[in-house]
């Protein structure tokens, strides 16, 4: 009987314990990963994608020195919107991706999946969640 509490207990701690896995989004180019608690979009290798209040919806405001901060999540010519993902065309003609029509940027400064060290930045730069 103590066995089977303490095995009970083991497979219990187990299912508390596992990883939250990803839900993945555009054949696997974007997740949707438990980082602190929320729902965040990071691309396939786990870097954080983050949204920018200055944009409007398909549209982005991000260019030049900004841009080379918050590098655009780019998406190549052949990609065609699916579910909450939408392509936003640039002013130079290259396109990138949009979740609810706001574009989806890295930041510059994290090194390592899973980073946020964006959010918040100039009260202007927020985590994509879902």
């Amino acid at each position: 009987m103590h066995i089977r509490s303490l095995l009970l207990g083991a497979a219990a701690l187990a299912l508390i314990a596992a990883p939250s896995f990803a839900v993945d989004y555009l054949g696997g180019m974007v997740k949707s990963t438990d980082i602190g608690g929320k729902q965040v979009l990071t691309d396939e290798s786990g870097m954080t994608l983050y949204i920018f209040d200055k944009d409007t919806a398909g549209v982005t405001n991000c260019y030049d020195s900004c841009a080379e901060k918050w590098p655009p999540l780019m998406a190549d010519d052949a990609a065609q919107a699916e579910g909450d993902f939408s392509i936003v065309e640039r002013t130079d003609g290259t396109k990138m991706w949009a979740y609810k029509d706001m574009p989806l940027y890295y930041w510059v400064n994290d090194k390592a999946p899973g980073d946020i060290t964006g959010d918040g930045v100039g009260g202007v730069w927020h985590l994509a969640v879902e």
